[in-house]
């Protein structure tokens, strides 16, 4: 296919894709899905090679947050039954972030939900960062804590945070439609700050909230044009109790297009499977991470995820390698760029989802959708038609951070 050969000598270059190229990817059948991820693959491994880089979300405050976007469990009015809780203590963080560095994780996320930080705020979260980094040697920490006013971004910087996310979520023109209470300005203000503070910004999108495959370019673009290290890809898990509870668009062959699609309008940035891959590409999962280079491992905020034996399990039968503490994750030329994190031995560019941190502002869907897969499906359970809603995958966390059970990882 002519197309496909073009974006992968782009994507070897470095070459930024025509919009056009990019909605022709969106528009190829489901006959060619193979070929159009082989194709991104090998856009991946030139910048990648096998290795794929696990985060881990910690959740450092869950619920009751005063803004309205549709896709959140957290949101304000939300009827979903997820764990509600304040501020965890940083020895509290810091224990529940060593269950997943102890399954491999290299990153952890730090999420909180509400429109964004105070500056007490600010204190309590250097407080949880130097907590987990004096226990943890090379790990990166990522703050998603929703809007940041001048200087909090600088401040997390000194206080020893690696890279902030905040996600654009949808395009520019259909923004109004899912959030009313701040703008897409504001989301983009807030990933210059973390940009200009030194911090290695991450910011992605939710696919699969009603949005035209033209949405979907006009955010990539928007994201290319923004520079982050890192891109989380959800993946929108429609939760009972949200405005967007009936919004079942996807299909896996429709999530590896649009995987697909990212990685070559970003080809040499992290792109990380965030909130809904369980749920969406379900069996094929192992066929986006040809696409992809990093996932989150374990539950997500609100939901939980697949299991992490079996996340493991799944990377090694693929062929691929979880990426070590003392490799770097961006090829060098972004490396050496960012100056930040991901330019040092251990320092790994890019983070979250719901993976993505900061899918609203402060909702702590932290570039995740806001729910995923049990970590055990009944045996029992019918198989869906294609199309039909797959409520028997979404399950609430009631594990981890804010209860008194262990966590996934």
């Amino acid at each position: 296919m002519d197309l496909l050969n073009t974006l992968v000598d782009k994507g070897l270059r470095r070459e930024l894709p025509t919009r056009e190229e990019a909605l022709a990817v969106l528009a190829t059948s489901d006959d060619d899905v193979l070929d159009v991820v082989a194709a991104a693959g090998r856009v991946r491994r030139q910048w990648f090679g096998r290795r794929v880089k696990l985060n881990y979300l910690v959740n450092l405050k869950s619920g009751l947050c005063p803004e309205d976007c549709s896709y959140c469990s957290q949101r304000l009015g939300s009827t979903a039954g997820i764990l509600k809780y304040t501020w965890l203590k940083p020895e509290e963080a810091s224990q529940a972030a060593a269950a997943g560095l102890a399954g491999g994780a290299k990153r952890v996320c730090l999420v909180a939900s509400g429109r964004g930080p105070t500056d007490r705020d600010v204190d309590r979260v250097a407080g949880t960062i130097k907590a987990i980094k004096d226990q943890n040697e090379g790990v990166e920490v990522c703050a998603c804590l929703g809007l940041l006013s001048d200087g909090q971004a600088e401040r997390l910087r000194e206080a020893g945070a690696d890279a902030y996310n905040h996600n654009l979520n949808t395009s520019e023109g259909t923004y109004g439609e899912i959030t009313t209470t701040h703008t897409y300005a504001d989301r983009v203000d807030t990933v210059q700050k973390a940009h200009a503070a030194g911090l290695s910004a991450c910011s992605g999108l939710i696919a699969g909230m009603g949005e035209t495959d033209e949405d979907l370019v006009d955010v990539v673009f928007s994201l290319r044009e923004l520079d982050p290290d890192s891109v989380p890809v959800n993946f929108l898990i429609p939760v009972e109790g949200t405005p967007l509870a009936k919004e079942w668009n996807l299909t896996p062959q429709r999530c590896l297009r649009i995987l697909a699609m990212v990685r070559f309008v970003c080809p040499d940035v992290e792109v990380r499977i965030a909130g809904g891959r369980e749920v969406h590409l379900r069996t094929m999962q192992p066929l986006a991470l040809h696409l992809a280079n990093s996932i989150f491992l374990g539950d997500y905020l609100t939901t939980e995820g697949q299991a992490g034996k079996a996340d493991l399990e799944m990377i090694a039968d693929a062929g691929f390698e979880v990426e070590g503490t003392e490799q770097v994750t961006l090829p060098e030329h972004r490396a050496t760029a960012a100056g930040g994190c991901g330019s040092h031995e251990g320092g790994g560019c890019g983070s979250h989802g719901d993976a993505g941190c900061g899918s609203h502002a402060g909702g702590g869907v932290c570039g995740s959708a806001p729910a995923s897969v049990p970590a055990s499906t009944p045996a029992a359970a019918p198989v869906a038609a294609v199309g039909e809603a797959r409520t028997d995958l979404v399950a609430v966390r009631r594990r981890g951070a804010g209860t008194d059970l262990a966590p996934n990882a």
